[in-house]
């Protein structure tokens, strides 16, 4: 919502602005319009391969779309991974083979739908909670293996984003080519009286403020909130980790969700108090 609110925001700052000046229809030039359409999608195209251009949908509905990395879901995922813990600790580790080989169909996944709907937490969570279950690992091991996977998921994220800013670098350099097209077409209109070959320059000119524009006020700012979006995927996977990493180390479920609650950010982080008067609910 606040990324089409600032795209409000830039169309209406630079077109009214010229409006006060001038006559709005003069940069209604379709074709300058088309050109930079096309060398924005061929340029994106040519930059990249099959997996990037693949995601980018995903990506650029990730950016319009409202965070669901909120604090409900950090308390749900909290909540779950202390009910999990809490039955390894009363019935063994084995008690939860059941619920991490089939988590679709588990009663205690199933409580909390709204970390199940991540498919990609759960499958991370489930991963080494299996390998907690088969006690091959030490937690030195597994947390290595966390940190890898956590980093190549990172980078995976990220190539969607870095390349639709590089194609937003471009685009004043794709502006400039459509002007200078411009140009070198009204130079065929030399023996024109000046009032028409003002409009041709002028039509032209449009060329550059279309590449200009949309890269730092569309393109720009479009890569700026998926990155920030990709950034918040990450952290879920980070309180996972710490929190099976304590539960490893020896630590009492308690403690172990509170360190996972220690890593959230400040405004997705529910208090303490809050945290365990949530638990003791679901628990009862």
């Amino acid at each position: 919502m606040y990324l089409f609110i600032g795209y409000i925001i830039i169309f209406a700052a630079s077109i009214g602005t010229f409006a006060i000046h001038g006559n709005v229809a003069a940069l209604w030039v379709p074709a300058e319009y088309l050109g930079i359409v096309g060398l924005l999608i061929g340029g994106y195209i040519a930059g990249n391969g099959p997996k990037v251009l693949k995601n980018t949908m995903g990506a650029i509905k990730l950016a319009v779309t409202g965070s669901k990395y909120n604090r409900a879901l950090y308390v749900d995922l909290l909540s779950l991974l202390f009910e999990i813990l809490a039955k390894v600790r009363k019935e063994g580790l084995m008690a939860i083979e059941n619920d991490v080989e089939n988590p679709e169909s588990s009663p205690l996944f199933n409580k909390y739908p709204s970390v199940s709907a991540d498919h990609h937490v759960i499958e991370f969570t489930c991963d080494y909670l299996r390998m907690m279950v088969g006690g091959n690992l030490n937690a030195f091991e597994i947390e290595n293996l966390m940190d890898m996977e956590i980093e190549t998921h990172h980078q995976e994220a990220h190539l969607a984003p870095h390349a639709i800013n590089e194609i937003g670098q471009a685009m004043p350099a794709f502006g400039i080519v459509i002007c200078v097209l411009g140009v070198v077409n009204v130079m065929n209109y030399v023996g024109e009286p000046p009032a028409v070959l003002g409009k041709m320059i002028g039509g032209a000119l449009v060329g550059t403020f279309l590449g200009i524009l949309v890269s730092y006020g569309f393109v720009g700012p479009l890569a700026t909130q998926i990155e920030q979006k990709v950034e918040e995927s990450g952290k879920i996977f980070q309180v996972v980790k710490v929190v099976l990493l304590a539960s490893m180390n020896g630590y009492a479920p308690q403690v172990a969700v509170e360190f996972g609650r220690k890593v959230l950010y400040a405004s997705d982080r529910p208090t303490f108090l809050e945290l365990e008067q949530e638990i003791k609910s679901r628990k009862g």
